[in-house]
């Protein structure tokens, strides 16, 4: 049996590390990409920029050029002394990205290693992590969200060891890490929560004072961003983030999670139940429970998508592999005066052979999850060779296969591998701002970096202050009324609504430059 067991685990090591490959090249191929590839990204370049020149992102959006952001600085500071060094350039902050998604890997396996000294689950757990679809999505793009799952995981490991020992010094960093991943994105908030929650189940008091001193840190630094930027810190970043719920959206993408990560969601449920009903409810439990039944709402706000996912997915490796762990090492422990002891005495009996069936369906439970959330790009001389043995067809833009497709709304339209037709295009539209002295409004900030143009409003942005009330859109309009801009760009159409219509009104569509499996409209003034 303990051959079969090695054979099968080394076969699910080779499927995950396989997926690792797939993440590594097409982390390497956007990381080099000079334009957006994922809607929005020139606009975190445009913050990070805008940080190293020492000025807030934040800004009033009635007056030009109608920019701002909504989200919070630290990523985008972090990323800032690269600007200093290397010019205006997507590159190193995907690469933080990448960096952030490995690290995170690696504290998954660090934590599973730590609790149960089984390295080879510890191992698999980490890389199971890498090979969902939804971390492989976001891993390499010049986003905040996987920094803020690094910064999250690893204060949980921190606090989940420190507080019931009561080491202040570790309780100090675990909760000043949740700071500042709430700094990287406010999602972190769900961490923050779950981690108070679960504080408070283990010593009350204790709770309530680092949970005072918690918030006092926070809101300080709240305050702080608020005062000094007269207020657009509130209105940019949390009114403004008050969006339209969609259920529909919230089914789909729930139901695309359980669908591709079910093999190790049960094995992390059953877990949550073991501790519930048999041992102590762990941090990471609560951590799980409330990333996914707070994440998987969230997901279904405007703007939103599956990464909302990405910290309940960190949580779910991680007590799936203390499950697995447990199993192979036989670590239950049970209550024999429970009732629910009592219900299981058959299942503790036979212990012994129950191990031993383990030992040929855990590796089985890898090996089936590395299929489920199986991508990878169907040309190109070795991927396409292999998609050619393997007869794997592409359902992603001819040229790339994933498992989750596209279907399902607000996952991302991402994770195929650009082309150098997509750069060409890119360098064709960029070719296009030196037709006109005139300003440019672009929908997607990169064109407008690369021209060394000045990047004129933030499409989303706008749209999430003119649904909530808080845009006076009165001087943008004008220009678009008055044909100020000499050429308009757009791609998703993401302005609101006044602003489109200004827009068809005054502008007429010359030309389609495709790029990136996206097609880029161009329109100029009518005449």
């Amino acid at each position: 049996m303990k051959q079969v067991h090695f054979g099968l685990m080394s076969f699910a090591t080779v499927i995950l590390l396989f997926a690792l490959l797939v993440l590594v090249a097409f982390s390497y191929n956007i990381i080099t990409f000079p334009y957006d590839y994922d809607q929005g990204e020139g606009f975190e370049l445009v913050d990070t920029i805008l940080f190293s020149e020492f000025r807030y992102p934040y800004q009033n959006t009635d007056s030009h050029p109608y920019y701002s952001s909504n989200y919070p600085p630290l990523y985008h500071i972090i990323s800032a002394p690269f600007v200093w060094i290397f010019g205006e350039a997507y590159w190193y902050a995907r690469l933080l990205s990448f960096a952030s998604a490995l690290i995170t890997a690696s504290a998954i396996s660090y934590a599973v290693n730590r609790e149960t000294k089984h390295r080879w689950i510890a191992f698999l757990s980490g890389l199971a992590f890498l090979s969902s679809n939804t971390i492989y999505h976001i891993s390499p793009l010049l986003r905040q969200h996987i920094m803020m799952v690094m910064f999250e995981t690893i204060a949980i490991i921190i606090l989940s060891y420190t507080f019931p020992k009561k080491n202040t010094k570790g309780i100090l960093t675990g909760l000043l890490l949740i700071i500042i991943a709430g700094y990287t994105k406010q999602l972190a908030a769900i961490t923050a929560i779950a981690t108070l929650v679960w504080m408070f189940l283990r010593s009350p008091r204790r709770s309530v004072i680092w949970g005072l001193a918690f918030a006092s840190v926070g809101g300080l630094i709240f305050a702080w961003l608020t005062f000094d930027t007269n207020g657009e810190w509130w209105r940019q970043a949390i009114l403004a983030n008050v969006n339209e719920f969609n259920p529909l959206q919230t089914f789909g993408l729930t139901y695309l999670w359980l669908r591709l990560h079910f093999l190790l969601l049960i094995p992390a449920i059953l877990y949550v139940a073991y501790e519930l009903y048999f041992d102590r409810l762990s941090l990471y439990s609560v951590w799980f429970v409330g990333a996914t039944v707070l994440g998987a709402y969230g997901s279904g706000t405007w703007g939103a998508g599956d990464s909302y996912f990405a910290t309940s997915i960190a949580g779910m490796c991680i007590l799936s592999g203390l499950c697995f762990s447990k199993i192979l090492n036989n670590q239950w422990i049970f209550n024999q005066k429970s009732v629910y002891a009592r219900l299981l005495q058959p299942i503790i009996n036979h212990r012994k052979f129950i191990t031993q069936i383990a030992l040929v369906v855990i590796p089985l439970l890898y090996i089936g999850y590395g299929m489920m959330t199986f991508k990878m790009p169907t040309d190109g001389i070795f991927f396409g060779s292999i998609a050619d043995v393997l007869n794997i067809q592409p359902n992603v833009f001819d040229r790339h296969y994933d498992s989750a497709s596209y279907d399902t709304l607000g996952y991302a339209n991402i994770g195929h591998f650009v082309t150098a037709e997509d750069i060409e295009n890119g360098d064709y539209i960029v070719s296009l701002f030196q037709e006109t002295d005139d300003p440019v409004m672009s929908e997607e900030a990169g064109f407008s970096l690369v021209a060394g143009r000045e990047v004129i409003t933030n499409p989303t942005q706008l749209r999430n202050l003119w649904l909530n009330g808080l845009w006076n859109g009165d001087e943008l309009l004008e220009n678009i009324e008055n044909q100020v801009f000499g050429m308009i760009i757009f791609r998703a159409q993401f302005y609101p609504t006044p602003v489109l219509e200004a827009v068809g009104r005054n502008y007429e569509l010359n030309e389609v430059v495709p790029m990136n499996g996206f097609d880029y409209m161009i329109y100029r003034p009518i005449e």
